[in-house]
């Protein structure tokens, strides 16, 4: 299941990419912070989760299946949440599992970036005032999959 509306089950996202040749697993959560830069200061207090579920599950499935091409014996699960998480609640989570860990680490990083990219998932963030505003997709930074050097 790659979307959710209760909290996610983090154990058993680890548990779909385990396998004794995979020594490496790297476990993901996003959670709901209490600001945004963004939104001029104001306190962030919950995020509304909605989807275009039918696609949404595709694309995530998709996701899964092409980065764990990329690499021998990698497996990656992602679940989404829905509905209106509070802050510190988990909206996503990503798990990758690799022989070796930097094909775990790059892969969790890529599938974050596309989930953010590709994923018809919206956020409607909601502030202490009782405003709400719909959030665009951020980007991660650096868009290359290996770290900085130095």
């Amino acid at each position: 299941m790659h979307l959710v509306r209760e909290p996610i089950d983090a154990a058993a996202l680890i548990a779909r990419v385990a396998a004794a040749g995979r020594g490496a697993a790297v476990l993901f959560l996003g959670t709901v912070r209490d600001s945004n830069p963004k939104a001029a200061g104001r306190e962030v207090v919950a995020i509304d989760y909605s989807a275009y579920e039918a696609m949404a599950g595709r694309v995530l499935a998709a996701i899964e299946r092409e980065l764990a091409a990329e690499h021998e014996d990698l497996a990656v699960a992602l679940v989404h949440r829905l509905g209106e998480l509070a802050v510190g609640e988990a909206s996503i989570a990503i798990a990758a599992a690799s022989p070796r860990r930097d094909a775990a680490f790059a892969a969790a990083r890529r599938a974050l970036e596309r989930v953010k990219r590709e994923a018809p998932i919206w956020k409607l963030e909601r502030y202490a005032d009782g405003a709400a505003a719909w959030r665009e997709e951020e980007p991660l930074g650096a868009t290359r999959d290996d770290p900085p050097s130095g």
